[in-house]
């Protein structure tokens, strides 16, 4: 198996060199050259634990590393969740289900990929036997998750951009009071697109990438976009038979990477009915879904910051297959993007629909869904509730607990969430490394730190 970039510029990489990099040296997102079949394993792997099916799925997509390797890798890296089920599957409704993403160590779906990609970076520092710079921005949950994932971990440096006060403020708390001696918190002032551009403008000077031996951790790495593909197979088998070949995964996305991972899972044969992509008020994603056009706004601070993105990153890779694998189309499209030009792109896949949601009506979605069911949801899973499908049976994706909005949810629902880990986060002192939100910046500071 051997990744290929979107933009076709580099040579192909095998899984461990891909992960390792994160972010190919033409700019481009690593694809697989070839999806895998899953068709017909997925009666078979039915039986298995939540660890067990991570491993079989991502053997497929590395056999470099052994199986028995694997089992190793996502039995650790699902260990510190305090669910037995890792991704508990609640049902709500006869129509409606919840798959809760949030019981790893940062409270967010983000734990399932970057507690994996912590072990993969620590796996590749004991092979190599060299140090690893690891570059990342974050609107809120990447952040932590990513943090989580490496502190403490001999040869790993981790260095996280975040929009300065965008972020609530419990997700700033977790990636600035982890007293880890190798973790680095940076806010920038500006926007996480702008974060973001200026780590792809990093990962773009090719000598610096080399010189401090960096890698991305963010959506932009396969490995993540992989590991979240598992949880779509796990509902999926967890659900009755009857409702599996037509089940809609609603899903909060502002990066795409999320249900990306789920439409990838589509084309290697998971037989489902389709996704909803459910923005919040900086809807470019939905834009594009009701119109066919991609143009970027302005980015306006939400009760659901993770999704204040108007710069998806991962939808390079839907890019890739909507323009039927033409990288050098790719390559001429993103530069259009990237220039802010409103570009129309060609009829998008059936499979797919969406839905947005402004910030008046995240408080009234949380308080309904608690007066209805006495289940309470953070602002990100609040926009996945509107336009909700009446056919069929819908998977909501909730992609982080309520406690890591506290101010929101308590005003929507009378009652302050809270989770023990955050709790022990308010008394300790904030460590970050403020700096402008310039490559320059940041390349001095971790040419100085890394």
């Amino acid at each position: 198996m051997l990744y290929i970039s979107t933009r076709g510029q580099t040579r192909p990489h095998n899984f461990s060199e891909a992960v390792e990099v994160g972010l190919a040296t033409d700019g481009g997102l690593f694809l697989p050259e070839k999806l895998p079949s899953i068709a017909d394993k997925l009666a078979g792997w039915e039986a298995l634990s939540y660890p067990q099916l991570a491993a079989e799925f991502l053997t497929l997509f590395a056999p470099e590393i052994p199986n028995a390797e694997w089992h190793s890798l996502t039995r650790q890296a699902y260990s510190h969740f305090d669910s037995p089920d890792v991704a508990p599957l609640k049902k709500i409704t006869d129509k409606t289900y919840v798959l809760e993403l949030w019981h790893g160590p940062t409270l967010a779906f983000k734990d399932f990929a970057l507690q994996l990609l912590g072990l993969l970076y620590k796996r590749q520092v004991k092979l190599k036997g060299k140090k690893l710079a690891v570059l990342g921005a974050t609107s809120g949950d990447t952040g932590s998750a990513a943090i989580h994932g490496c502190m403490g971990q001999d040869g790993i440096q981790i260095f996280i951009l975040y929009p300065n006060g965008r972020v609530a403020p419990l997700q700033e708390r977790q990636m600035a009071c982890t007293g880890a001696a190798n973790v680095f918190a940076m806010p920038v002032p500006g926007t996480f697109d702008d974060a973001q551009r200026v780590v792809k403008e990093c990962f773009g000077d090719q000598a610096f990438v080399s010189a401090v031996n960096l890698s991305a951790v963010n959506s932009i790495n396969i490995a993540r976009v992989l590991a979240q593909c598992v949880y779509y197979i796990w509902a999926w088998l967890k659900l009755p038979e009857e409702a599996r070949a037509t089940v809609e995964f609603v899903v909060p996305t502002g990066n795409f990477g999320n249900v990306m991972a789920g439409w990838l899972c589509q084309q290697m044969g998971l037989p489902c009915g389709g996704f909803r992509v459910a923005t919040n008020q900086n809807d470019i994603l939905h834009r594009f879904f009701s119109t066919g056009e991609y143009k970027q706004g302005d980015v306006n601070p939400s009760h659901a910051p993770s999704m204040d993105i108007q710069a998806a990153s991962n939808f390079e890779r839907y890019l890739y297959y909507m323009l039927g694998g033409d990288q050098r189309l790719v390559r001429e499209t993103m530069v259009r993007m990237k220039s802010g030009d409103r570009v129309t792109l060609p009829h998008a896949s059936s499979s797919f629909r969406s839905s947005r949601m402004d910030d008046e009506t995240i408080p009234k979605v949380i308080s309904q869904m608690w007066q209805d069911w006495q289940y309470v949801i953070d602002p990100h899973t609040a926009c996945a509730f509107t336009d909700m499908a009446k056919d069929r049976v819908s998977v909501v994706l909730s992609t982080a607990s309520p406690a890591k909005f506290p101010e929101v949810v308590q005003a929507a629902t009378g009652s302050e969430p809270t989770h023990p880990s955050l709790e022990l986060l308010k008394s300790k002192p904030l460590q970050t490394y403020p700096l402008e939100a310039t490559s320059e910046a940041v390349k001095a500071f971790l040419r100085a730190h890394a």
